[in-house]
């Protein structure tokens, strides 16, 4: 259910209604609006009645809501969420494309310092990188761990970028919270709904990228998990899915009807990983460009100097120089859609 407060509405009319959701032994959401706040109501057993609520001084009506995604649907909340990070010199979401950039894994304090000055330098505004890896084989590289995160926030302090990285079960959020400015839940993790829920506790931003064959509807509802526990801050990321193709023509089915209808259905910011999406180099530019003209709000790439040598996911990886031209098409692109890079 969505209570919407009248225009005006006092304080202790909210409280009301605050106090009203809990005697329904239901969980309340304040979300404030430009114009109209609205209370979402969550974790009822059965059905409520609307007139519980609609006679409550201040209230100017409540709405039924039966969707799975009560918190991450557009009922919920009309205005598009905006994320800021560095103080609000980045926000992901609006009308700014944020693009994050950076290798795969976290390999070395040289190779990460290396590669996060050249990606700041062509203008990504996030860096990526991994320093727990989950791997199909057990014996491909894992990451760093606690190494790779320190390294990490070095990277960061030397180029002022805000980090990205995979958190990948709970016993790890803690000292991952001390190290990234985003927690990234990896397609393998997105219904790990322990996962979701303690990411929810925490006042961090949550990067949520599709499952590998998960619906539009299954992956706003992991979403919700994150958002009902009280964690306001998720933005989505699309990374492709698996379907009929071969190896020989991508990784995966890199999904982009999904930017246009999450839009649609939710406020959450939507951006595109083609570096995943494709698993191959000369895919990745192409799919980025097509991922802004569809209108995500941002983009993740993999960039690596040495692609040859990478321990992780070489073969998608741009060079610098090719993440500096995909920049400068970016950009290009900006005042024809709308958009600052």
């Amino acid at each position: 259910m969505l209570i919407v407060m009248e225009t005006g509405h006092t304080e202790e009319q909210l409280r009301g209604v605050l106090s009203a959701v809990e005697g329904a032994k239901a969980k309340a959401h304040v979300i404030p609006g430009a114009q109209n706040t609205a209370v979402a109501v969550t974790g009822n057993v059965g059905p409520l009645d609307v007139r519980l609520f609609e006679d409550l001084p201040g209230v100017r009506e409540a709405i039924p809501v039966s969707s799975a995604y009560r918190l991450a649907g557009r009922e919920a909340r009309r205005a598009d969420t905006v994320i800021s990070l560095a103080g609000g010199k980045v926000r992901i979401g609006g009308s700014a494309l944020v693009v994050i950039a950076g290798p795969c894994a976290v390999e070395s304090e040289e190779q990460t310092l290396r590669i996060a000055k050249q990606v700041a330098r062509a203008g990504a505004r996030i860096l990526r990188g991994g320093a727990f890896k989950p791997r199909t084989s057990p014996y491909s590289f894992q990451g760093l761990g606690l190494a790779g995160l320190k390294i990490l926030a070095s990277a960061r302090q030397a180029t002022g970028l805000p980090v990205v990285t995979e958190i990948l079960d709970p016993r790890s959020l803690d000292i991952v919270c001390e190290y990234a400015d985003i927690l990234q839940i990896g397609a393998r993790n997105m219904q790990n709904f322990a996962l979701l829920k303690e990411v929810g506790r925490v006042r961090k931003p949550v990067m949520l990228k599709r499952g590998f064959s998960a619906t539009i509807e299954e992956w706003l509802a992991a979403a919700e998990y994150i958002l009902a526990e009280g964690n306001p801050d998720v933005m989505l990321c699309e990374r492709g899915i698996r379907t009929f193709v071969g190896s020989a023509r991508a990784r995966t089915t890199l999904d982009l009807n999904a930017v246009p209808v999450v839009k649609r259905r939710s406020h959450l910011p939507i951006l595109v990983d083609p570096s995943h999406g494709t698993g191959m180099r000369d895919k990745v530019a192409p799919m980025a460009r097509a991922a802004v003209a569809a209108g995500a709000h941002g983009i993740m790439v993999e960039v690596h100097d040495r692609p040859e040598e990478a321990l992780s996911d070489g073969p998608q990886a741009l060079s610098p120089e090719a993440f500096a031209r995909l920049m400068g098409e970016l950009r290009a692109m900006g005042p024809i859609l709308g958009f600052t890079v």
